[in-house]
């Protein structure tokens, strides 16, 4: 039989059926499992028999959702956390030893930037940056130490795009393993692993759910490399909840057809801006206005559903279109059914200096829109109300 196409197979990847016959795959809120006998459960924890133990460890919901994930991204394994930064953290505190060496794009997100430069120097792990736009001085950054190169694309908030192609390369180079965040992409958009990316992590809580209703996170990729996330979770806890899982495989059967609205509505949103008094530039990856534009017709389907624009008249501009949206959502969240705004350098980004913001492309007039899925023409009326207000 050939191979399910993507939708296929995010509606038809679903657990064994039980004696009632559902066609949708049931809840299975439960904390543990019974065994049969002694020897059932000596050969479980023996890890002899392949089976659900302890919901910390393994649950059916879990599995479906991280059996999907898997088939989209084109991986061999893959764990399901009950946060995008719970999997961030706990990919890193797996696989990493005091001493070790990060090098990472400066564009990432700012929770995971607090984890390299707060949390993991703690234990004598320390990270290099490199700006987006010079990936040409990566090399020149690795040391013996090294033992991951880190990546967002796009990024966040800015929508920089980073060559895959170009990354995968340097990993293979230098025996480095390649971790990519696909939170804005989605599977259904890029799929790292094809150009040479060994795990690829996603926040589940933006557009796999697509409804801002729960959170999530999950990490696939090589198998003896989950293995050890799998383990250091396992012990550590930071499990997603069954009913989140469920959640999130069921949102999962819908995210082609919600990704497709999110890009055709965000490329006539960019295109607006683009035109807009008000508006001094527009970064959108499928805008050949974009530095990056070829490099994102590369390796993705579409440009996704985050545009990046700078208001003319800096903070207090972004401060004041803020104030005068009136359908749209202020919101730190994305990924939305529900278009959703934000300016950074007000808000998410007001503690970092103006030079720190500048190193990841975040002027005091940059604008992030979320562009959701209602009627475009509304959410462009909303933009350009406010843009002039």
């Amino acid at each position: 039989m050939s191979k399910s196409h993507f939708e296929t197979d995010a509606i038809r990847t679903q657990i064994e059926r039980t004696e009632f016959l559902e066609h949708t795959s049931p809840l299975y809120l439960t904390s543990s499992f019974v065994f049969e006998d002694a020897e059932d459960m000596r050969a479980s924890f023996a890890e002899e028999k392949e089976r659900n133990i302890y919901s910390r460890f393994t649950n059916p919901n879990t599995s479906e959702f991280v059996d999907k994930i898997c088939k989209m991204e084109g991986a061999e394994s893959g764990y399901a956390f009950a946060t995008g930064m719970a999997a961030v953290f706990s990919t890193f505190a797996a696989l990493l030893n005091s001493g070790d060496h990060i090098v990472a794009a400066r564009s990432v997100f700012g929770s995971t930037h607090t984890l390299f430069t707060k949390f993991l120097p703690k234990w004598n792990i320390n990270t290099s940056y490199f700006k987006v736009n010079e990936t040409e001085k990566i090399r020149s950054l690795i040391t013996p130490e090294t033992k991951i190169l880190f990546a967002e694309t796009p990024t966040n908030p800015a929508v920089d795009i980073l060559d895959l192609e170009l990354l995968g390369e340097i990993a293979r180079e230098h025996n480095l393993i390649l971790i990519i965040d696909n939170c804005f992409a989605t599977p259904y958009l890029q799929n790292p692993i094809k150009f040479g990316a060994d795990l690829v992590i996603h926040s589940a809580t933006k557009l796999i759910d697509g409804q801002g209703r729960v959170l999530g996170g999950i990490t696939v990729g090589k198998k003896d490399l989950i293995r050890e996330i799998y383990l250091f979770s396992r012990n550590t806890g930071p499990s997603l909840s069954p009913f989140n899982a469920w959640v999130l495989s069921k949102s999962l059967e819908t995210l082609a057809v919600r990704v497709d609205r999110h890009c055709e509505n965000a490329l006539k949103v960019a295109t607006f801006l683009e035109e807009h008094s008000q508006v001094n530039w527009v970064k959108y990856p499928f805008l050949k206005s974009h530095p990056q534009y070829e490099v994102a017709r590369n390796q993705m389907k579409a440009g996704g559903s985050i545009v990046a624009f700078e208001i003319k008249g800096g903070v207090e501009a972004g401060r004041k279109f803020l104030d005068a949206i009136k359908m749209c959502s202020l919101s730190a969240n994305l990924g939305d059914t529900r278009t959703i705004v934000t300016h950074p350098a007000s808000t998410t980004h007001s503690k970092l200096s103006e030079e720190d913001r500048l190193q990841v492309s975040i002027t005091d007039g940059l604008v992030r829109v979320s562009v959701g899925l209602e009627n475009v023409s509304d959410v462009i009326a909303d933009l350009d109300q406010a843009l002039r207000a």
